[in-house]
């Protein structure tokens, strides 16, 4: 009885032990959940400009160019999507860093430092660039909700999509409209789901990501110009610099003094949100190409010109889960692109002829503003009716990126490098000799554009 009793209290002994090693186990996965929770909400409330930057990059009008892209070369290409990640996060970089600097933007700082001259051509270069390509995502989305309701008239649907892009950005105030841009950026994880639902080859894919190919072919240094054109673009430029300069003055910062001043974790911040934008914008990329790589590309479907007439390609093969996400993502990066394009357009001008500017400004305070970021629209409209075909407009926007990237680029690597302006947040070596590479990149990009475009 006695031994009995002893293996009892033994095997209670035993049981409360493996209870408190239990309980002790769910306190720790508890909190290691809770610390997810609060690092990922950490890492969502640094996000912002740089994101928004990242994911506008990803227009219909770029959807188009990857699209076209895989469909044409297969896989060929996909290691495209690793060489301009590095690229294009470094100029953003560059330009957020002039913003959170200067507390001006990227048209303010160059026409401080610039002659006039050089300005305005740069101005007008990017407000006939973003109109052109405002115009051809206008088609575009319309052309993506006719994919989802044939029915419904074009011309409304376009005059629709305009008229609500410019509403949102003179009546929504700005700490709501630069949080649904934040949330808008998430829908480019639309075309990520519809490539993965495609049964990719991933060792297929990997091989020909880090293992670059090249035909010397016209069409093909053509192709690989247009993706140099639509992920290191100008508007990117000014837009993500303005927009630092917002997020600043959004914080309390609103004299130019206290602007001026960024602490390390500031900058360590908005290194974060550019390179995570950039990132996302890239990752989307890489998979667009490869949906059209593995689908379209064995099937011999070879000629896309617009991201609508993708989707419809991708549908009898992918399935329509592929052909709704695809869909969806042509409507919402449309709506993300066009507030960034007409923005930059209204923010470089306005700044070379020093009005008020700035989304967080009201309409009245801010008229002329607003009016050119309005009229930018309604050119980008008026293609849509003028009879110019959509990649006419892309080819038109593609020769005024051509010529004004490397010279603002050039502008962007001069600021960026100089002490007298950046103080201790001046470019290190490493970054500006980088900085004159991709300059150096856009300028035969650019030419070779424009020498087999016109």
């Amino acid at each position: 009885m006695a031994k009995k009793q002893t293996f009892t209290e033994i095997a209670k002994t035993e049981v409360v032990a493996l209870d408190g090693a239990i309980i002790k186990t769910v306190e720790r996965v508890e909190i290691t959940e809770v610390n997810t929770v609060k690092k990922t909400r950490a890492y969502w409330n640094i996000l912002g400009p740089g994101l928004t930057t990242g994911a506008s990059d990803d227009d219909p009008s770029g959807i188009a160019t990857y699209s076209q892209t895989g469909s044409q070369y297969g896989f060929q290409l996909l290691w495209l999507s690793l060489i301009t990640f590095p690229l294009m996060a470094a100029v953003q970089e560059m330009c957020a860093r002039i913003g959170v600097v200067t507390g001006r933007g990227l048209a303010g700082n160059i026409r401080l430092h610039f002659s006039k001259r050089i300005l305005y051509i740069c101005t007008t270069l990017l407000f006939a660039a973003n109109a052109f390509n405002i115009g051809a995502d206008l088609g575009a989305m319309a052309k993506g909700v006719q994919l989802l309701r044939p029915h419904w008239d074009f011309s409304l649907l376009v005059i629709g999509f305009a008229a609500l892009s410019v509403l949102l950005q003179v009546y929504l105030p700005y700490a709501k409209y630069a949080r649904f841009l934040k949330w808008l950026a998430l829908v480019l994880l639309a075309y990520v789901a519809s490539a993965l639902m495609a049964h990719l080859d991933f060792s297929t894919i990997l091989k020909h990501s880090v293992l670059p190919s090249v035909h010397w072919t016209k069409d093909q240094i053509v192709l690989i110009c247009a993706i140099l054109g639509t992920t290191i673009s100008p508007y990117l430029f000014f837009w993500q610099t303005s927009q630092e300069v917002e997020d600043e003055i959004l914080d309390g910062k609103t004299t130019l003094a206290s602007r001026q001043k960024p602490t390390k974790h500031h900058i360590h911040s908005m290194r974060i949100d550019v390179w995570s934008g950039m990132l996302l914008s890239n990752i989307v990329m890489f998979f667009i190409i490869a949906a059209c790589g593995a689908i379209l590309f064995p099937q011999g479907i070879t000629h896309i010109e617009s991201a609508a007439q993708a989707a419809e390609a991708l549908r009898p093969f992918a399935g329509n889960a592929t052909y709704w996400l695809f869909t969806i993502g042509i409507i919402g990066t449309g709506m993300l692109a066009i507030p960034v394009l007409a923005g930059s357009s209204s923010y470089a001008v306005a700044e070379s002829f020093k009005w008020k500017e700035g989304l967080y400004r009201k309409f009245r305070q801010a008229h002329a503003f607003y009016a050119t970021l309005a009229l930018s629209v309604l050119v980008g409209l008026a293609i849509n009716f003028l009879g110019i075909d959509p990649i006419k407009a892309l080819i038109y926007s593609a020769v005024a990126n051509g010529i004004v990237a490397p010279l603002v680029l050039a502008l962007i690597v001069i600021i960026s490098s100089s002490e007298h302006i950046m103080g201790k947040w001046v470019n290190k070596p490493n970054t500006t000799r980088l900085g004159w590479m991709i300059t150096g990149i856009m300028v035969i990009a650019g030419g070779a554009a424009i020498f087999s475009l016109l």
